[in-house]
């Protein structure tokens, strides 16, 4: 709902942008039919709503009078159901990338009726900047506020923010009343050249600051300032359960003997990067449980169950490029931001994702995914192999770079129905080359070192125990053939566990 009351102007400390205040319905009149627009939003946090509530109800408008009007789409990652939803119900996208996880955006995508773009989330933005996908048209931005000297204040993400204030012809900023004003400080706004004249980033560790808390714009391509007051998506995760717990439980038990074998610093591990969702919250409480303290996050999001630990003092620093947190969670961070400031930095996702500083710090890189096989290879995104679920965000860029790359998942799903481990997957984004460690709540199958034969013994060992029979019937039936090569397979039945899913809505036989 946009609120064209607003008219508390307090934020905006350089006068010159006083001039430039328009009304949400006046800013979607800028924006033409086919304009690709870059928008802020990283996992839900830092969205501007109103302006796409307002493109909505144009877009109705013109197509109810028989006008074509559709967008393109570029974002950090998943945004809000007021800029993702509202604007897929309309049927005004024409293309989407490089992240989504609306319901509604996902069954156009799905049905065919947007183009969508799946990439490395440390990808975007310079191959937008060097041109790969033609001009920006628009940059459409929340900030929490414009400082006396026109640098602009970001809230609650940073994402691809910056680039897109670069690439863009035209920009509109979304003045977000409602974002604390002690977000100022957070972030730290660092800018890579474009090849051959980028250079490496002069960031050592987690904790380093090497740009500034502001972003930037050409004042002359501002076309409006919006104001409004809107809340961040308020994400609820589904509460810890026997299964999350026993995943958790089982990654601190790797990281025990990790450390006992001297892989991993005892009691400081090594930078941490976690995903969202239960399970990487049971994850980040397991390592409260097992005693750590001081430890670092080099990370993407900062959910609830990193901000526990920051505030217990298990995580000493985390960096990343946004909050994606409940609404409890929330209250916290209102409640006691100028701690939290202490201790979290807010970066462009370019940094936070980076593969350079990935690797350089040694991030032990933690992900969920949809299914593995039984030689290690990870389907993250596509389930049954063809319905796009968010997208691969940011797994690819810490698991192929990573230290250590773990990927985490309950056992089965729908009950029962589906099984995590299978004989082969039914869409491939991380190869066996970029899997180290596979979790369920049966353990963990430690991969590194072994050949794909010894890889399926152990990975059948974590599988569901309705399911280690039947992958083990496969596996010793692929072996038995008169050339079962390097990686057994019988090519007829790689997929038939998918494929009678399908049919059946079981995977069992």
């Amino acid at each position: 709902m946009i609120d064209n009351t607003i008219n508390d102007t307090s934020r905006i400390k350089d006068a010159r942008y006083l001039s430039k205040v328009i009304k949400a319905d006046e800013a979607a009149a800028l924006i033409p039919h086919k304009a690709q627009i870059g928008f802020s939003g990283f996992v839900g946090a830092g969205s501007p709503l109103y302006i796409p509530i307002a493109i909505a109800n144009r877009a109705q408008k013109l197509h109810e009078a028989g006008q074509e009007y559709k967008i393109s789409i570029y974002s950090g990652a998943s945004t809000d159901v007021d800029l993702d939803g509202i604007l897929a119900k309309a049927n005004c996208v024409e293309f989407r990338t490089p992240f989504n996880t609306d319901p509604n955006m996902r069954g156009r995508i799905n049905a065919g009726e947007t183009r969508y773009l799946d990439v490395h989330l440390s990808s975007l933005a310079w191959q937008v900047e060097c041109g790969y996908f033609g001009d920006m048209d628009f940059a459409v931005i929340e900030i929490s506020g414009i400082t006396e000297d026109g640098k602009l204040i970001p809230t609650t993400s940073v994402g691809n923010n910056q680039a897109w204030l670069n690439a863009a012809k035209k920009v509109i900023l979304e003045l977000n009343i409602h974002q604390p004003k002690e977000l100022e400080g957070f972030h730290d706004i660092y800018v890579q050249a474009k090849p051959p004249f980028r250079e490496p980033i002069p960031l050592k560790t987690a904790r380093d600051r090497i740009g500034t808390p502001y972003m930037s714009v050409d004042f002359d391509k501002v076309v409006g300032v919006v104001l409004s007051s809107t809340e961040d998506r308020l994400n609820r995760f589904t509460p810890l359960d026997e299964v999350s717990i026993a995943i958790g439980d089982n990654v601190a038990k790797f990281f025990a003997a990790e450390e006992a074998a001297g892989r991993l610093p005892k009691g400081k591990l090594l930078p941490l990067q976690s995903g969202i969702g239960n399970v990487a919250n049971a994850v980040l409480a397991a390592l409260s449980k097992a005693g750590y303290k001081g430890l670092e996050c080099y990370s993407e999001v900062i959910q609830d169950g990193m901000l526990d630990l920051v505030k217990d003092g298990t995580v000493d620093l985390a960096s990343a490029s946004a909050l994606s947190l409940s609404p409890t969670a929330v209250e916290e961070f209102r409640k006691n931001v100028d701690f939290y400031k202490e201790h979290i930095i807010l970066r462009p996702q370019e940094i936070s994702n980076s593969p350079e500083l990935v690797r350089r710090l040694g991030v032990v890189a933690m992900n969920g995914m949809l299914e593995a096989d039984i030689y290690g290879n990870i389907n993250s995104t596509n389930v049954m192999g063809t319905q796009m679920m968010n997208g691969i965000g940011g797994s690819g860029d810490f698991a192929r770079n990573g230290y250590l790359s773990l990927f985490l998942t309950p056992s089965v799903a729908k009950g029962g129905a589906i099984s995590a481990i299978v004989p082969f997957v039914s869409h491939i984004d991380h190869t066996e080359h970029d899997t180290m460690v596979v979790v369920t709540e049966y353990g963990y199958a430690d991969l590194r070192g072994c050949s794909p034969r010894e890889r399926a013994q152990k990975m059948i060992a974590i599988a569901h125990p309705d399911y280690r029979d039947m992958l083990q019937d496969y596996f010793d039936r692929a072996c038995a053939q008169p050339k079962p090569g390097h990686t057994p397979h019988i090519l007829s039945e790689a997929l038939s566990w998918h494929d009678r899913f399908n049919k059946t809505g079981s995977m069992k036989k």
